[in-house]
């Protein structure tokens, strides 16, 4: 079923590109071609055109990115490839089958721009391009659910954390306690003091034991 919605997607998509890059181009050229007659741009006149031309990169990047069936971007690249193409082998005969003198929205639409200056080409070969890949053709492995998880691994499995640790056994920590600079409780020897009158770079005092 994938296959038939990408199938249809690429059918949709490829005539839409045409029309909205035709769209696009024509009204960036002569926009441009006006400025530079007058020697005055303004730049709110490219953005009907810029549109056109981001809602058409928008679907090529759906259908030529998007985790579908690559029988959509294959579709559609043939079909932007095949007036081209048709270039090489009867010039005349494939421009007089291309339609002239449309308008949409009252702006003029020349089908023949994209093909004469080789953006559907370009477009089409990017298209085939996205379908090269074998791993595109397979179908997307589903996520796994706890539920399969669990079936499968068995209610044996347990998960520990680090707070699932047995304690540590009272007799093996230290008996003392560290001591961080407080007073020891055992009391020491006082210090035997000088007689009066030593001076204090004298030998030092002798212990009466």
């Amino acid at each position: 079923m994938r296959h038939l919605w990408s199938f249809l997607a690429g059918v949709v998509v490829a005539p839409v590109t045409w029309v909205l890059v035709t769209l696009g181009q024509d009204g960036s050229a002569r926009t441009v071609d006006r400025w530079v007659e007058i020697g005055k741009f303004n730049s709110a006149n490219l953005i009907e055109p810029a549109v056109w031309l981001a809602v058409g990169g928008i679907l090529l990047g759906l259908i030529g990115t998007l985790r579908t069936s690559p029988l959509g971007p294959l579709v559609a690249g043939l079909l932007l490839v095949t007036p081209y193409v048709g270039v090489f082998v009867a010039p005349f005969g494939m421009r007089d089958r291309i339609p002239d003198g449309w308008e949409v929205l009252g702006d003029p639409l020349p089908l023949r721009l994209p093909v004469e200056n080789g953006t559907l080409f370009l477009i089409g070969v990017m298209l085939l391009m996205a379908t090269v890949s074998a791993q595109r053709w397979r179908r997307w492995p589903r996520p796994v659910t706890e539920a399969e998880l669990t079936s499968a691994t068995g209610p044996e499995r347990q998960d520990f954390t680090l707070t699932d640790w047995p304690p540590a056994n009272p007799a093996e920590r230290d008996t003392a306690p560290l001591n961080l600079g407080y007073p020891d409780p055992t009391p020491t020897e006082p210090l035997p003091r000088r007689p009066g009158g030593e001076s204090p770079w004298s030998a030092p005092p002798r212990s009466p034991h």
